[in-house]
C-alpha cells in the first residue's frame, strides 16, 4: 500500500512512523509535512486545508489510503472529498468533525444527551458575556471560542478585569477570527486532567491508552497556555474505575447522540476529560488524533495501525483485538524561545543524525531543511519521546536525549511528568 497523511506537525509524525511499521505498507508521503518528517515520507507542499490540491496529489501518487490529520481539513469536508474521488480515509466527515469545529454544537450535544459536562452559557454579543460574569462574579471562569484556534482558544480569567480583556481579544479584536463570533462561558472545573482517544467505526468505541498533556508554557503550569508542552502515558489518574464509569456515561453516550444526530463518527475521537469530586466530565471534544498526546500513544500500539483502519472503514472493530504495550511512555516538547507568542524560525538545530538520536524517538513538530541543515520553522519544535518501563524510567530517557539537543532559544518544561510520578509514590 501507498499511504498519504495529510499534516505536516507532530501527530503527523508519529502516525507516519506508525504506519511505517505495517506489513503492509510499502511507502508514505506526505503533504506538507516538515524537515524531520521528509526522511520518513515523501514531502509534496501542498497545505494540509487545501482540498483540491490534497485530491489531486491522491490520484496524482495513486495512493491507497489517506489519512487526514488535522482538525481544519476534517471540519472542512476533506474527508467527503476524498470518498467522493473514491479513496478510502482515516477520518471523521465534516457533518462529524463539528463535534471539534463547534464548541457551541458539543455543549449542546452534551446537554440534550445527559453527558456530563460543566454548566455553561453561550453569547455573540460581548456586552452581555461581560454583563453576565460581572452578575455570576465565580472567578476563575472558562471563556472559549466556539470554532477551532489551534488548540489555543481558550482562556480562564481570575479577576473580572482579565474577563473583560479575554472578551475582547476574541469577540472584538478577533485574535481567533470567526471562530470569536460566539463563546463559551463555563464554570470552572477542578480535579485532574485525563486525555483519552479513541477509536471508533461508530457502531464501537475502543479507548486508547490513557495520557496526561501539559498545557502551560513553563513549569509548575505556569506561563500561558500552549498547544501542549509534552505528555505521559499511562496518566495515573485514569483507573479502572473511572474508565468504566467514563465508557457507560461518556464514551458510548457520546457515539449514540452523533448517530442519533445522524452524524455518524469513525475515526479517532478524543475525550478530554476533568476527573471531579462529582465524577468525570467532559471538558472538549477533538476529531482527531491530540497533539502531542499521539506521541506518547502510539508508541505503545502493538496491533497494525492499518489493521484498526481498516476495521473502521469497515464497521467490524468490534472483532479487532487492539493490544497495547505495558510500557511508559513520554514525551518532552522543546519549543522556540518566545512561544506561544512570536518567535525566530531558521535556527539551525544540532545534535540530531538524520533528524533523530539512539535511545529515543524525535518527532519533529516544526522543522525545515535549509540549505542542507535542520533548523526550527515552528514554536513546538521537537518532541523527545521515550518508552521505558515506567514513568521515571522514561522520563529519565526523555530529559537525557534532550541535553544531548541543541538550538538556540530552545525552552522546554523541567517538570513533565512530576504530577504523574507523585501520585505514584
Amino acid at each position: 500500500m501507498k499511504v498519504l497523511v495529510v499534516g505536516g506537525g507532530g501527530r503527523e509524525h508519529a502516525l507516519i512512523r506508525k504506519i511505517k511499521e505495517s506489513k503492509r505498507v510499502d511507502s508514505v508521503a506526505c503533504c506538507p509535512g516538515n524537515g524531520g518528517i521528509s526522511y520518513d515520507a515523501e514531502c509534496y507542499s501542498v497545505s494540509a486545508t487545501d482540498i483540491d490540491g490534497v485530491v489531486a496529489l491522491a490520484k496524482e501518487i495513486s495512493a491507497d489510503f489517506v489519512v487526514v490529520a488535522p482538525d481544519d481539513p476534517l471540519v472542512l469536508g476533506m474527508v467527503d472529498a476524498l470518498n467522493e474521488a473514491g479513496f478510502a480515509t482515516f477520518g471523521p466527515k465534516a457533518n462529524a468533525a463539528i463535534i471539534e469545529g463547534s464548541k457551541v454544537f458539543s455543549k449542546n450535544l452534551m446537554l440534550k444527551y445527559g453527558i456530563p459536562t460543566a454548566e455553561y452559557k453561550v453569547f455573540d454579543n460581548p456586552a452581555e458575556v461581560i454583563d453576565y460574569i460581572r452578575e455570576k462574579n465565580e472567578f476563575p471562569t472558562v471563556i472559549k471560542a466556539d470554532g477551532l484556534a489551534l488548540g489555543k482558544g481558550v482562556i480562564i480569567p481570575e479577576t473580572l478585569d482579565e474577563a473583560i480583556a479575554g472578551v475582547k481579544e476574541i469577540m472584538e479584536d478577533k485574535i481567533f477570527g470567526a471562530s470569536g463570533n460566539n463563546v463559551v462561558v463555563e464554570e470552572f472545573l477542578t480535579g485532574p486532567e485525563v486525555s483519552v482517544l479513541a477509536f471508533t467505526d461508530g457502531k464501537c468505541v475502543k479507548p486508547m491508552v490513557s495520557s496526561m498533556d501539559h498545557k502551560r508554557a513553563l513549569d509548575g503550569d505556569k506561563g500561558l497556555n500552549t498547544g501542549g508542552m509534552g505528555t505521559v502515558s499511562p496518566n495515573p489518574y485514569y483507573t479502572d474505575e473511572v474508565a468504566k464509569e467514563c465508557m457507560e456515561k461518556i464514551f458510548i453516550p457520546t457515539i449514540k447522540a452523533m448517530n442519533a444526530e445522524g452524524r455518524t463518527f469513525k475515526g479517532c475521537l478524543y475525550f478530554g476529560l476533568m476527573i471531579t469530586p462529582k465524577g468525570p466530565k467532559v471538558i472538549e471534544y477533538n476529531c482527531r488524533f491530540g497533539d502531542p498526546e499521539t506521541q506518547v500513544v502510539l508508541p505503545r500500539l502493538k496491533t497494525d495501525i492499518m489493521d484498526i483502519f481498516d476495521a473502521i472503514n469497515s464497521e467490524t472493530l468490534s472483532d479487532l483485538d487492539i493490544e497495547w504495550s505495558d510500557d511508559a511512555c513520554t514525551c518532552v516538547i522543546m519549543a522556540s524561545g518566545g512561544y506561544p507568542k512570536s518567535y525566530p524560525k531558521g535556527i539551525e538545530i544540532t545534535g540530531l543524525t538524520d533528524g533523530q538520536l539512539d535511545g529515543v524517538t524525535v518527532y519533529h513538530a516544526g522543522t525545515a531543511i535549509k540549505d542542507g541543515k535542520l533548523v526550527t520553522s515552528g514554536g513546538r519544535v521537537l518532541g523527545v519521546t521515550a518508552l521505558g518501563s515506567d514513568l521515571e524510567d522514561a522520563l529519565a530517557k526523555s530529559y537525557a536525549a534532550v541535553e544531548k539537543i541543541n538550538f538556540d532559544g530552545a525552552h522546554y518544561r523541567k517538570d513533565i511528568g512530576k504530577r504523574a510520578l507523585d501520585l505514584l509514590r
